[in-house]
């Protein structure tokens, strides 16, 4: 509970609260607390002065003013905290800029390298080192005593800062890109997904509809009624494909793309086999081991893949016949469609009905091949393990 209460603390807030809590430090460690034979820190001339006070109060003042800054101007905010920490140190007679007079620099060093670029950060990093280095060098020049050991220790803990504020903004960057990355791949997953349904939809319908054309034209003049009967499995299908694309583009537009899967089983393949046997190209379905409830996507994808390989069949292999295997094992499902046609999904236009076969397979974790049979035809088989749950 209490990550969030720091979140929203803005970094001013935070670089004032880092300057109030030097300050009460150095008054408390130059007084003699209980139990200590004397003050940790030997007090400056200045410090208890009416002019001491002044400078520290106008030290603050600067350090705070410039810390509501922060966020819009970086590197002038922190130039503001680096002359409030130079001010601060000036009434304590001290031969360096002590560690509590430069907690608020680090907060500030912390900030600016979390939020703002590379380049920013280092030129704040260099400005209070160099800050550092000039506050010796001009007590060195003035003839006066410095604290070389403890700036270096001061220096050090400003490093520590921009390295804990710089590795803050790498990790945040990191997980905008993961985000960024996850959103895309999202959006494709989903995209794919809608082209599988949307060629599921319209390609074996196409399919039947110009299988049944053709029947109707040859028998047109010789045949009337078989020429009905083609003409009304046509319109029959035409309107069912156009029914499933209407649903589909109401789904998207509605923004549930997850209804655009119609409910469609291993359970609709005697229809489908029915269907398809009609329009010219016998379908034998074949079950094998014992008939038991299957998982909503293995289902699905099984009688996807097997419409798939059907459709290729019924356009591509010049066959008047296939043969469909479903073989319901312990842990998994396998289907197998073969044919003795010439060959299929060879052409230009079949390779997206294998890539989404092939997706599909692979979305469960399963296995799938197609390729030409030895002695001629083709064969198109998946196996479909269960989730573990189911097993």
């Amino acid at each position: 509970m209490l990550l969030p209460l720091f979140k929203r603390i803005s970094p001013g807030a935070w670089t004032a609260l880092a300057w109030s809590v030097g300050t009460v430090l150095t008054f408390l460690f130059r007084i003699r607390l209980p139990g200590e034979g004397s003050s940790a820190v030997m007090s400056g001339v200045l410090i208890y002065r009416w002019d001491g006070l002044a400078i520290l109060a106008v030290a603050a003042a600067v350090t705070v003013t410039a810390g509501h800054r922060l966020t819009h101007r970086p590197l002038g905010a922190l130039a503001g905290v680096l002359v409030g920490a130079v001010f601060g140190t000036t009434p304590l007679g001290a031969g360096e800029i002590p560690l509590l007079q430069f907690l608020a620099v680090d907060v500030a060093l912390y900030f600016i390298a979390a939020a703002r670029p590379r380049r920013t950060s280092l030129t704040a990093l260099g400005a209070a080192l160099g800050v550092l280095a000039a506050f010796l060098a001009f007590r060195l020049l003035s003839g006066w005593s410095v604290g070389v050991s403890t700036e270096l220790t001061v220096a050090l803990t400003a490093v520590v800062a921009w390295l804990a504020g710089n590795s803050t903004h790498q990790a945040r960057s990191y997980a905008e890109r993961s985000r960024a990355q996850a959103t895309a791949q999202a959006i494709t997953t989903e995209r794919l997904r809608i082209a599988r349904e949307l060629h599921d939809v319209v390609a074996h319908s196409i399919g039947i509809i110009a299988l049944q054309a053709g029947a109707a034209k040859r028998v047109m003049e010789s045949q009337p009624a078989a020429a009905r009967e083609a003409l009304g499995t046509i319109e029959s299908t035409g309107r069912e494909t156009l029914a499933g694309l209407r649903r589909m583009l109401g789904a998207l537009r509605e923004g549930e793309p997850e209804r655009i899967t119609p409910e469609l089983g291993l359970a609709d393949l005697d229809r489908l086999a029915g269907r398809t046997t009609a329009a010219g190209v016998r379908v034998d379905v074949e079950w094998l081991g014992e008939p038991h409830p299957l998982p909503p996507e293995i289902d699905v994808s099984a009688y996807r893949i097997v419409q798939e390989a059907i459709t290729n069949v019924v356009r591509h292999s010049g066959t008047d016949t296939c043969r469909v295997v479903i073989h319901r094992r312990a842990d998994e499902l396998a289907v197998e469609i073969t044919d003795r046609g010439r060959g299929h999904g060879q052409g230009p236009d079949s390779g997206y009905g294998l890539v989404g076969m092939r997706e599909r397979a692979a979305l469960l974790h399963g296995e799938f091949s197609a390729a030409p049979l030895p002695g001629g035809g083709f064969r198109v088989a998946a196996r479909l393990p269960f989730p573990t749950g189911v097993r």
